[in-house]
């Protein structure tokens, strides 16, 4: 299983686009309050299409909520202030992928306190980060090929040969 958790969320069509990735992925979704908008807001919907049936959510009061309920096993963090690349990591079985929210990323006491769980996508050191749903996908599919895309090498046309 893959869980995908946002904390503190802060633009709609990020989340969206986030949902509609879990659907497509069958990973859970799981969102970190204060959000930035309301779950219900016409463009969180829009950006998920018509997805939504598809996608397992739960909302947290805060971080403190999400960790007694949810607990830290195989926890990743993704931060561009992460020692090493994804690549690196071993995301094998039930894994947790957590992302900041789009203007100030994780919090720097979570980060310490998980700086070996800590991953970034690399990148030019110029720019300061991809887009967030971005970055979940990339994450996420590679979680995902690193199981063998367990459940999703069904879906898709067979070819005419």
């Amino acid at each position: 299983m893959l869980d995908i958790v946002l904390v503190e969320p802060e633009i709609p069509h990020n989340t969206g686009a986030i949902a509609r990735t879990c659907a497509c992925t069958g990973a859970r979704l799981h969102l970190i309050k204060p959000l930035g908008f309301d779950i219900s807001d016409k463009w969180v919907k829009r950006c998920g299409l018509d997805y939504w049936h598809l996608v397992d959510i739960s909302v947290y009061e805060n971080l403190d909520e999400y960790f007694a309920r949810r607990g830290d096993e195989n926890l990743w963090l993704a931060t561009t202030k992460a020692p090493r690349a994804y690549h690196e990591a071993e995301l094998s079985g039930d894994v947790t992928l957590m992302f900041g929210k789009e203007t100030a990323g994780l919090p720097l006491w979570l980060r310490e306190r998980y700086r070996d769980r800590c991953i970034r996508i690399p990148m030019i050191s110029e720019a300061r980060s991809l887009n967030l749903s971005n970055s979940v996908a990339i994450l996420a599919y590679e979680a995902l090929r690193q199981q063998g895309f367990p459940g999703l090498m069904e879906a898709g046309e067979m070819s005419a040969e």
